[in-house]
């Protein structure tokens, strides 16, 4: 039986997904028992909107549309990443940013070749499922926060059924495309994407396991 503790530890942002259907009713079954996650004042403040089939479809082809149209076009209601980022997180990203390049052998002068990997996001990597997560715009950094864990507990009950994900902040540089696709009201906002299905076992870029940092860098005890 997987346990919680092997659920974390399998799970991995997974950029390759298999060509193969997952079915309504594991999706249901997952989002079932996320709803179970915590929120403070039991407030469930998330939103969850899944595409599958023709509609997973129109949206990529529509996003693709726009970004190719207008590809500076700037959409993005929140920063994925705070200005001037500084150290050790600086570097985290760099050097996940730099194995995973490598795994996928494109060399950091080949800029053509990064963007167009880059844009592989907006396909949802090849997942069959996409999941975009919407949160009324007068919630508050604790919401927010709760929206978080209701999103970690999706991609773990994936892990347990054998499934895998890719949370995707990317999809926020078209947040208006993809809000405007999904038909929101103007009191929600387009947080991010999720991508959703088996991953690929024979993609390299699926070997890319990020480091973490040990306990003496972000732990206190205080007795």
């Amino acid at each position: 039986m997987t346990t919680v503790t092997d659920a974390l530890k399998a799970r991995i942002s997974i950029r390759a997904f298999l060509d193969r259907p997952v079915p309504e009713g594991l999706v249901r079954e997952i989002l079932d028992a996320a709803k179970f996650a915590p929120s403070g004042g039991n407030l469930q403040p998330w939103k969850v909107h899944v595409v599958m089939d023709a509609a997973r479809d129109r949206i990529v082809a529509a996003v693709k549309k726009s970004l190719a149209e207008n590809p500076f076009a700037n959409e993005f209601e929140i920063a994925v990443y705070p200005e001037g980022l500084w150290e050790p997180f600086r570097s985290r990203r760099f050097e996940v940013g730099e194995q995973m390049y490598a795994l996928v052998g494109i060399p950091r002068e080949d800029k053509a070749a990064r963007l167009a990997w880059f844009q592989r996001n907006f396909d949802f990597f090849g997942a069959p499922v996409g999941l975009f997560f919407s949160i009324d715009r007068r919630f508050d950094r604790g919401q927010w926060a709760h929206l978080g864990m209701f999103m970690q507990t999706i991609a773990l009950l994936a892990a347990e059924r054998g499934l895998a994900t890719c949370m995707q902040e990317c999809w926020a540089a078209r947040a208006k495309t993809v809000a405007s696709l999904l038909d929101l009201p103007e009191t929600e906002m387009l947080y991010c994407g999720m991508a959703l299905g088996y991953a690929d076992p024979d993609a390299a870029v699926n070997r890319l396991r990020t480091a973490r940092a040990p306990l003496e860098e972000f732990v206190r005890f205080l007795r």
